[in-house]
């Protein structure tokens, strides 16, 4: 019997999975409430460029053309690559496009049951006869709704769409008492680039926020006016972005994405000896950040402009937090066209003439501000649920990371996958590894092991985000543990996860996507 299965979005984790799907036989439906393929790549801002070297941020089976020639593409580059993979596995025809899920529902078991379960799916299978899920869309053009039944969904949601991280004002306070405009980097993003361009020309800007998406906006607008008419960047925290991924004229891959830099750290589910070997090595942990450190203090002068963080790089790249610095950056906050200003707290408010910080009784006088605030990934993904106890299920508790087993699976929700969500160093490797493992799953390669047993592993990924990653845990991070992670997928899959020829290779050759080759 056809099993037909249901694909959220048709960003690179909605296309992957839509592959994958094919390649085991099964039917896929993709939605997608756009009207077109390529995710957060549709909508970007004129100067986003790849945050990844390109050969960590490729498919497995569709390498880069040879005419794109640089090592971290521009948005066009890297939104035509993509495109051109959904049209060389002809994926489109699968995609219902300006579809959006307004909720997805399951029928089949009582809630009551779902709780009592010791396996995934009452049998541990991925489909069960009387289970389906109810698909609620939306024609984003029409606004008419209709339902889909599916037998497996695929919940290809990343943390960086839809819904956007808005700081919260007291009473007359907050945006609607400023005279400008007050906007989310989702909407500058998705602004046609000569609308955006006349948004921030010739006007006083204020970014909050110094994320990647704070850092490309705040160059822009330094570029279009220059020094009479600053942009001003209100941040908390200072970061450590990379100038480049060749710190000292060493690959970066060599430090931190090969199998020696992840026995530098303490691993979910490692035994006695690599926990002996984790502890003794973790001076050389340290040694690498310093040596990454350094070559960023140098390369931007971080101490002439006292950015320097207190926190290590090594926490940075745990935290999957690692931007690269927009060329010419710290030169305009030279010249005067950026203006860095740190906040003691978190604490702004809004005023008529503009922002109000902390305890300051000057007002900094903006015409427009750009909230450079990041997303609520987990509040999209939770509100997916028409369940309320499915709900709950996908948030988890608000102090511990998304409990998902191999960052997929929840225990406790039924023929469902969520791909994309947890964060790596190249978002594009791990997804594919995952909707490969995925498939292998529907396909009966392996079983998953019982409710409370995946309950424990996610604990354990938990305590290293915790440990690593800090206050950032909530991201789901894996970045530096990548081969580990991908380790435990290959041996579910019946894969070698040892994928270099020779000891000296498998131990200092940094791992990317070419390692894993496809199959299907």
């Amino acid at each position: 019997m056809e099993k037909k299965v249901g694909i959220t979005g048709a960003g690179i984790s909605g296309l992957l999975a839509c592959k994958y799907t094919l390649s085991k036989g099964y039917t896929p439906v993709v939605f997608e409430s756009q009207g077109g393929v390529g995710g957060v790549w549709i909508n970007t801002f004129q100067t986003t460029m790849l945050q990844t070297p390109k050969s960590h941020f490729q498919f497995s089976d569709f390498p880069w053309p040879s005419s794109v020639k640089e090592d971290t593409p521009d948005h066009s580059q890297v939104l035509d690559y993509v495109q051109s993979y959904a049209r060389h596995f002809n994926l489109v025809r699968h995609i219902k496009f300006n579809s959006r899920v307004v909720g997805i529902e399951f029928e089949g078991a009582a809630d009551e049951e779902l709780q009592a379960w010791e396996l995934w799916g009452g049998n541990g299978e991925p489909f069960a006869p009387e289970g389906k899920w109810r698909i609620t869309l939306e024609n984003t053009q029409t606004l008419s709704t209709k339902i889909h039944l599916v037998d497996f969904v695929i919940l290809c949601i990343g943390r960086f769409s839809d819904v956007p991280n808005i700081p919260v004002f007291p009473p007359d306070k907050g945006p609607e008492v400023f005279q400008g405009n007050v906007i989310h980097s989702m909407d500058y993003s998705a602004m046609d680039f000569q609308t955006a361009a006349q948004f921030i020309k010739g006007k006083l800007i204020t970014i909050v926020g110094n994320s990647k998406s704070g850092l490309d906006i705040a160059m822009e607008a330094a570029t279009a006016n220059g020094v009479e008419y600053p942009c001003r960047m209100l941040y908390k925290t200072n970061r450590w972005s990379l100038p480049d991924f060749q710190p000292w004229g060493i690959p970066l891959a060599y430090l931190y994405f090969n199998r020696f830099s992840e026995l530098l750290v303490h691993k979910p589910g490692e035994g006695f000896l690599l926990s002996i070997l984790a502890s003794i090595l973790s001076p050389v942990r340290w040694v690498f950040s310093r040596i990454v450190e350094s070559h960023i203090k140098r390369k931007l002068s971080l101490d002439k402009f006292g950015m320097v963080p207190e926190h290590s790089f090594f926490k940075e790249i745990s935290s999957c937090l690692i931007t690269i610095m927009p060329e010419g950056f710290y030169d305009s906050v030279e010249k005067g066209s950026i203006i860095l200003k740190k906040l003691s707290t978190s604490e702004f408010s809004f005023c008529k003439e503009g922002i109000m910080v902390d305890d300051e009784s000057a007002v900094l006088e903006t015409d427009q501000v750009i909230l450079a605030t990041g997303f609520k990934g987990d509040e999209r993904l939770k509100d997916m649920f028409v369940s309320p106890v499915f709900k709950d299920c996908i948030f988890g508790s608000s102090t511990a990371s998304l409990p998902l087993y191999r960052q997929c699976i929840h225990p406790r929700i039924p023929q469902l996958a969520v791909i994309g969500f947890s964060e790596s160093f190249s978002n594009l490797f791990t997804s594919e590894m995952r909707c490969r493992w995925v498939m292998e799953l529907l396909d009966g390669t392996f079983k998953l092991p019982s409710i409370k047993e995946m309950e424990k592993d996610a604990e354990k990924w938990d305590k290293y985000m915790k440990r690593y990653s800090k206050e950032n845990y909530r991201r789901s991070c894996i970045a530096a543990l990548q081969i580990w992670y991908c380790d435990q997928l290959c041996k579910d899959m019946e894969i070698n996860p040892k994928r270099k020829q020779g000891i000296l290779a498998e131990l200092f050759q940094p791992y990317a996507p070419l390692d894993y080759p496809s199959t299907s």
